[in-house]
C-alpha cells in the first residue's frame, strides 16, 4: 500500500481516512482502526459477490468422495468377455490367436517367405468355417491368392504381350486347380488348351495320365481332381497363397515360374451335417516357357512345360487313381506316409522333381 492512496479492498470513504489518520498522529483514544487485511478481503468479496454468504476464516468444508466408476466399467466388462467365453470358447480362441476367417487378411506374396507361419489353434475345421485352426484362414480365397508382377518387356516379347502371357499362367492354374468342374473330376479341358500341342513329351504324358494314372504319369501333377462318387468340398472357397515370376529363358522365351499353394477343405460324399472335414493341401512349382515362334514350334497363346514339381499331404497315399483321396476316420491309419512335411511352409522350393514319381507326405498341420 503507498502512502496517500486508499488502501486495496477498504470500505472507507474518503473523509473517514483523512479523519483516521488526523486522530492516528494526534493519539486520540477513540480513532478509528484501520481494518485487518482479513476483513478488507470479506469486504472486497461481499461487493464483488452479492448474496453470497462469506466463507468462514477457518470454515472446513469437506470434499465430495469420487465415485469409483472406472471400477464398475471394468468389472462389467470381465463380465461380459468371461460370458462370451462361456457361450463360444471357440470363437473367441480364434480371435486372440488370428485364426478366425474373419481376421485380417495376409497382405500377397511378392517374395519367398523367410520362415514357416505361425502355429495358431488347434481348432477343428467346421462346415461353416472349413479353415478354422489353419494358416489358410488368413490367405486370399482362389485366383485373389495368386501374386501377378508388374510387365516389363523382356527377350522377344514386348511388355503388353509379357502382361498377356502372365495372364495367361495365371488362368492356367485357374483352369487347373479352382475350375469347380475339373476339381468335380471333369478332364481339364481350359488348361490343357493352353499347353503347346506341338510338345510331344507333354501331350504324350497328358493322354496316358487320365487313361491309365500311374506313378510316372498321374494328373494330379498339374490338375486339382476329387471322385464326386467318395468326397465332396466343403463350401465354395478354395484357398490360395503363391506368385508368379519372369524372366529371360533361352532362344529369349518368356520363362514364367508359378509357385502356389492350393488348400481344398473335404468330406465324405455321403456325410451329413457334423462329419469329418479334412484338408487337402497341395503346392506346385511350375516352369512354363513361352516361346518366340519364329524359334520354336508353338501356337500362339500357349506355352511350354520346362519342368513342374508338386507335394500332397492329405490326398492319399495308395497307388494312383487319378484322384485325390482324402483319407477319413480309420482310413487315416491305413495311410502310411513316407516322412512328415508342414504344408503351410513355403519358405523354400519343393525338394524333389515329382515327374519320377512321388513319396506320400505326411503333414504336420493341415
Amino acid at each position: 500500500m503507498g502512502a496517500g492512496t486508499e488502501p486495496e479492498g477498504s470500505s472507507m470513504s474518503d473523509e473517514e481516512w483523512e479523519r483516521f489518520l488526523r486522530e492516528s498522529m494526534a493519539g486520540t483514544a477513540d480513532a478509528p482502526k484501520e481494518p485487518s487485511a482479513r476483513a478488507r478481503d470479506v469486504a472486497k468479496r461481499l461487493r464483488t459477490q452479492p448474496g453470497r454468504d462469506p466463507e468462514g476464516w477457518r470454515s472446513y468444508t469437506p470434499t465430495r468422495p469420487k465415485r469409483r466408476r472406472g471400477w464398475y466399467v471394468v468389472g462389467l466388462l470381465a463380465a461380459l468377455v468371461l460370458l462370451a467365453v462361456a457361450l463360444a470358447p471357440g470363437r473367441m480362441v480364434d480371435l486372440v490367436t488370428g485364426d478366425d476367417s474373419d481376421s485380417t487378411p495376409l497382405a500377397s506374396e511378392t517374395a519367398r517367405p523367410t520362415q514357416a507361419p505361425p502355429t495358431g489353434s488347434a481348432q477343428r475345421p467346421t462346415e461353416k468355417e472349413p479353415f478354422r485352426g489353419s494358416p489358410a484362414a488368413r490367405w486370399a480365397n482362389g485366383a485373389a491368392g495368386i501374386t501377378v508382377p508388374k510387365a516389363k518387356a523382356v527377350g522377344w516379347m514386348s511388355e503388353a504381350e509379357v502382361e498377356r502371357a502372365l495372364a495367361r499362367s495365371r488362368d492356367f492354374l485357374v483352369s487347373s486347380g479352382l475350375d469347380r468342374e475339373v476339381l468335380r473330376g471333369e478332364r481339364p479341358e481350359k488348361a490343357m488348351a493352353l499347353i503347346n500341342p506341338h510338345q510331344k513329351d507333354v501331350q504324350v504324358f497328358l493322354k496316358t495320365a487320365f487313361r491309365t494314372p500311374s506313378e510316372k504319369n498321374d494328373p494330379l501333377y498339374l490338375f486339382s481332381r476329387f471322385q464326386p462318387s467318395r468326397t465332396q468340398l466343403v463350401g465354395d472357397i478354395v484357398k490360395t497363397r503363391g506368385r508368379l515370376t519372369y524372366r529371360e529363358g533361352e532362344r529369349g522365351a518368356l520363362q514364367v515360374t508359378a509357385d502356389v499353394t492350393f488348400v481344398y477343405p473335404t468330406t465324405r460324399a455321403d456325410a451329413g451335417g457334423d462329419d469329418e472335414i479334412v484338408r487337402t493341401v497341395v503346392r506346385r512349382e511350375l516352369v512354363l516357357s513361352w516361346d518366340d515362334p519364329d524359334k520354336v514350334i508353338t501356337e500362339p497363346g500357349t506355352f511350354s512345360i520346362v519342368s513342374h514339381k508338386y507335394d500332397m499331404t492329405n490326398g492319399g497315399c495308395g497307388a494312383p487313381t487319378g484322384y485325390f483321396t482324402p483319407p477319413y476316420g480309420t482310413d487315416r491309419r491305413a495311410d502310411e506316409a513316407d516322412k512328415e512335411i508342414d504344408p503351410y511352409d513355403r519358405s523354400a522350393p519343393i525338394a524333389r522333381d515329382k515327374t519320377s514319381g512321388g513319396e506320400c507326405k505326411k503333414a504336420t498341420r493341415s
